[in-house]
């Protein structure tokens, strides 16, 4: 089959970013409210797990730096629900691949996945809480606020959701999943009002980032607030988020599913598929780009052998399935309880054969009206190679650039796309220096 020559769109936006990340994480936890429930000598627990956060160690390490500043104590300890196995090992092995360790940050790091309930929420439900920050003098989480992959709210990823479903453990994951949408829209909000009444939990730092995946703000949020500022920061968030800069695509090609680029593998707010069990609703709501058929190469190893998220895309390769591990696979994927998204798609042996079966079954017949694009991940899309047809449309947009000439989608003798050549800038091009 004849693919598509390519070119390079840039998305050229205005981004807020923040200059000096450590510097705004200091003055944002010394200059909070939640700095004045600190007396010296506490010993504070510092919850830290959230994927795919630009400058992570940097704010993390800012973060106990404030801390000791203040004349505390702080520990770290792994706010992850279900991730990594459900083990402390494998809770300890993600953070470290974060480099959130004792050697980077000069604190301890609790992976422990010991937790106690606490209380019963307004549903009748127990709320479970981490054993180690039960037994802390006061908790802060170190949280990406963003639109969340399962569900829409008033809150979704945060502050909130580290402290329900992170600090909660894995029993806490499932208590909240096992009611699917509703345990994570609604009775979250429910469970964290127990959290705030029963528990040291003080507050926590909000991280925004933008387009780019740059850290784009940086607040401390106080328990008191939390309720409040959470969805106002959300709904910044939602207006600050990389998107695809088209309406529709016929194919959408994605270099790497991948649990340190989304929570769902692939994020579903920027590909307009949430594929929510008996919930078409949702699903119609969020599908903003209309994608016909969605490709998806392969995983990334930061994942860790967990290819959730993998059924969001209709075709992949062989080799991105066999990279998959069932035991972090299915822990997660049966603790999420959202499985539809998780299903495994047809598999070719090339990436080659992926991408053409993806534009044979796209519906647009036509050549020169298809309209085709790829992208490295779901995170980073920035930048992205797009057919003739969506070239021509990208020139009549605002916000983009179309950069250099046409070319053809460069795959090895085996039939491999040499994505990082495209992308050497992406994660997976940092992962390879470039080729």
């Amino acid at each position: 089959m004849k693919l598509p020559t390519v070119q390079l769109v840039r998305q050229t936006a205005p981004q807020l970013t923040v200059a000096d990340v450590a510097a705004e994480t200091r003055r944002a936890w010394l200059e909070s409210s939640l700095a004045k429930r600190l007396k010296p000598g506490m010993r504070i627990a510092v919850g830290c797990g959230s994927r795919g956060i630009k400058n992570y160690l940097t704010i993390a390490k800012a973060t106990i730096d404030a801390l000791k500043e203040l004349g505390v104590k702080p520990f770290v300890v792994a706010a992850m629900g279900s991730h990594g196995g459900a083990t402390p090992e494998g809770q300890r092995g993600l953070l470290a691949s974060y480099q959130i360790d004792e050697a980077h940050l000069g604190v301890e790091i609790r992976t422990d996945m010991d937790a106690v309930t606490i209380g019963t929420n307004s549903w009748g439900e127990p709320v479970w809480w981490d054993k180690n920050a039960l037994e802390a003098d006061g908790v802060v989480t170190v949280s990406r606020v963003k639109p969340h992959t399962d569900f829409r709210g008033t809150i979704e990823s945060g502050v909130v959701k580290m402290a329900v479903i992170g600090l909660g453990k894995r029993l806490g994951a499932d208590q909240h999943h096992r009611w699917g949408y509703r345990g994570l829209r609604d009775m979250m909000i429910e469970s964290v009002k127990v959290i705030i009444d029963k528990t040291p939990f003080l507050g926590g730092l909000a991280i925004l980032e933008n387009a780019n995946e740059e850290t784009a703000k940086l607040e401390v949020v106080d328990r008191d607030a939390l309720l409040n500022r959470e969805p106002i920061l959300l709904e910044d968030a939602r207006k600050l988020m990389g998107r695809l800069p088209f309406a529709a695509l016929d194919v959408l090609i994605v270099g790497e599913c991948g649990k340190n680029y989304s929570g769902a593998g692939m994020d579903p707010n920027v590909v307009g598929r949430l594929l929510i069990e008996a919930s078409p609703e949702m699903e119609l709501e969020a599908a903003k780009p209309r994608i016909v058929r969605i490709g998806c190469v392969d995983i990334s190893p930061e994942s860790h052998g967990n290819g959730t998220g993998i059924g969001i895309s209709d075709l992949t390769t062989n080799r991105a399935l066999d990279s998959i591990w069932k035991v972090p696979f299915n822990m997660n994927n049966l603790t999420a309880r959202f499985l539809w998204r998780s299903k495994l798609p047809i598999a070719f042996n090339t990436d080659r054969e992926c991408i053409e079966m993806c534009v044979e079954t796209c519906w647009q017949p036509i050549p020169e009206k298809l309209k085709f694009a790829m992208i490295p991940n779901t995170l980073e899309v920035a930048e992205l190679w797009v057919s003739p047809a969506l070239a021509a449309e990208a020139r009549t947009m605002d916000g983009l650039e179309v950069v250099g000439d046409a070319r053809e989608i460069p795959f090895d003798v085996y039939g491999k796309w040499q994505q990082e050549t495209m992308f050497p800038h992406s994660v997976r091009g940092r992962r390879t220096g470039g080729h």
